[in-house]
């Protein structure tokens, strides 16, 4: 959003805040999305092995399937959620999604030594564990789950590592507990007290800002640093003076990493020279406060 409003001056703070909602509201959205098609994938095993059994002359390893990737105790723990089930109702995946393609994407999975190699092994928590590990990591690869999440949400691009991150947890953490989504839906502790703060600080007090950096730089002009280096500078700034129990190693390596992703190449070392100069400067001012044992570490 830092970004937009720098390049359009049309775009407005409200605007950009409620589009900053929204863009968190739709990471969550396509995290139910990812969780709907994965158990939407393993159903299929059902109307695999009545077709199996259909079979006037059934093969061994007809005989032999079974449709546990969908009935077991994990995948219970989803469609059972009350709470999931609900977000399903909100958004209208039924309505939404093409079920060929969720076919499409369990007949492929099911040619893959990983399946087979699942309905020969003991039928226990674990193995469905890992099975669903490995069904989840062939859909970020598929070509066609991409497209379906991609037709729901043009964001699918920028957020797939979080949501993919996001999933894997949940399956590892099956099947304790119902309350898996409360645990990853947005929360005002982040999305109001660290988000929303931090586009409020680095929108009203950019020219602040911007005193305290272009000392730094040297022989750079602030003109001509990148304007995505230039804006997570800034946002690494607000966050080693204004939030106190972010220790400031982590804030140095997390503005790293994002460099990494959305600015240039050279970025992340020209980001990490800037800020170890600015730390050394704000903690020699005393501007910066951590609270708590080693968070200035």
């Amino acid at each position: 959003m830092l970004y937009s409003m720098s390049r359009d001056e049309q775009l407005s703070y409200p605007e950009a805040l409620r589009r900053y909602h929204g863009n968190i509201q739709s990471a969550f959205d396509m995290y139910i999305y990812n969780l709907y098609l994965l158990v939407g994938i393993t159903k299929y095993a059902e109307k695999d092995r009545d077709r199996r059994l259909a079979k006037h002359l059934p093969t061994e390893e007809d005989k032999i399937f079974t449709d546990r990737l969908y009935r077991n105790s994990l995948i219970r723990t989803l469609t059972t959620n009350k709470q999931l089930q609900q977000e399903i109702i909100r958004l209208q995946l039924d309505e939404q999604t093409d079920q060929d393609n969720v076919r499409k994407i369990y007949i492929d999975f099911a040619k893959t030594d990983d399946y087979k190699n699942y309905l020969a092994v003991e039928d226990i928590d674990e193995s469905h564990r890992q099975l669903l590990l490995k069904l989840f990591k062939f859909c970020t690869n598929s070509e066609v789950f991409n497209e379906i999440i991609e037709d729901y949400s043009a964001n699918w691009p920028d957020d797939k590592s979080l949501v993919a991150g996001t999933i894997k947890k949940t399956i590892k953490a099956l099947p304790r507990g119902q309350d898996f989504l409360d645990k990853y839906r947005p929360g005002d502790d982040t999305v109001v007290d660290f988000g929303e703060k931090m586009l409020h600080l680095v929108h009203h007090e950019d020219a602040e800002l911007l005193a305290i950096i272009e000392p730094i730089l040297k022989n750079w002009d602030a003109d001509r640093v990148a304007i995505m280096d230039m804006i997570l500078i800034k946002m690494a700034l607000i966050e080693l003076m204004t939030f106190s129990s972010i220790p400031t190693k982590v804030t140095l390596n997390e503005f790293v990493e994002i460099a990494k992703s959305y600015s240039t190449d050279k970025s992340k070392d020209f980001i990490n020279g800037i800020l170890d100069r600015l730390m050394k400067k704000l903690e020699k001012e005393g501007k910066i406060n951590k609270e708590g044992r080693g968070l200035k570490d």
